[in-house]
Order: structure tokens, then sequence, then C-alpha cells
């Protein structure tokens, strides 16, 4: 079962059991995957749908520090539950350890030594650990690296 069909699952199963803040985040996901679908005149595949999952978690992780940052507690609390329910759809995250093992061998992999070539291990990088890695994290561990 491909991430799109188990979106349409959950969201069923959603439904059936009246949770309607599951229900809503779910909705919204799937919303911006068929404006997609819509502009691209075709249906997303798994790793285009991840993109826009980890764009999701990006953008609510954002609001989630300016609620807090402006004491809006309630509204940082629907975030982080919205934050919570999007995740269970990514694949496994990796910890800062593996994230630091695959940045070294990428880094050994490009041959990059100092910082001007940052962007180079970053494109090298960033299909390796698409969907299961905050590319801040990735970006502070190649920084770290490259010093």
């Amino acid at each position: 079962m491909n991430l799109s069909e188990r979106l349409n699952e959950d969201m069923k199963q959603a439904m059936k059991s009246k949770d309607k803040f599951t229900l809503s985040t779910i909705r919204m996901v799937r919303s911006t995957i068929k404006y997609l679908e819509i502009d691209l005149k075709r249906t997303l595949d798994d790793n285009e749908v991840l993109d826009i999952l980890s764009r999701e978690i990006k953008q609510r992780k954002d609001a989630l520090q300016e609620f807090e940052s402006a004491g809006r507690d309630e509204l940082a609390a629907s975030t982080k539950a919205e934050i919570e329910i999007i995740i269970k759809y990514l694949p496994q995250q990796l910890t800062e350890e593996e994230i630091k093992v695959i940045v070294q061998q990428t880094i050994q992999e490009t041959g990059a030594s100092s910082k001007s070539e940052m962007g180079k291990v970053m494109s090298a990088l960033m299909p390796k650990v698409k969907g299961r890695a905050d590319g801040k994290l990735v970006n502070q561990a190649v920084q770290q690296f490259l010093q």
C-alpha cells in the first residue's frame, strides 16, 4: 500500500471513529497532494508524497516556534498534535549519530574539504536522507565536519 492509499484508509478510519482532529489533519495533507496532482496532471509517487509530508511538517514546526514565542499555548498544542499525526507517515527517522555517519561518508565520496564545497556535499547527501532526517540537522552536521 503506497502512502496516498494509506492516507485515504486512515482518513476513512478517522471518519468512522469520529476523530475530527485527525480527520482534518489528514484532509489538509491530502488537499496539498491533490492540488499538486492537478497541477502536474498525474498521480504522485511515494517520493513526491514524502516531499509534501516533509514540507508540511517543516511548515508546522516553523509555526510552532512562532506560537510558542508569542505565548499561544493552545495553538502550539494543536500544531504539535498535527506534527505527531503527519510523522506517522514518514519513514523511521535517523538518529544524530546515523546522520553524522552518512555525512562523513558523503564528504569522503565527494572529496569536499572546505565550507565552500558544502553545496556539493548537500546535493549528494539529501537524496540519501530524504524523508528520514530534518534538513536543518543535516546542514548543521555538514557544517560541523567541514570547518
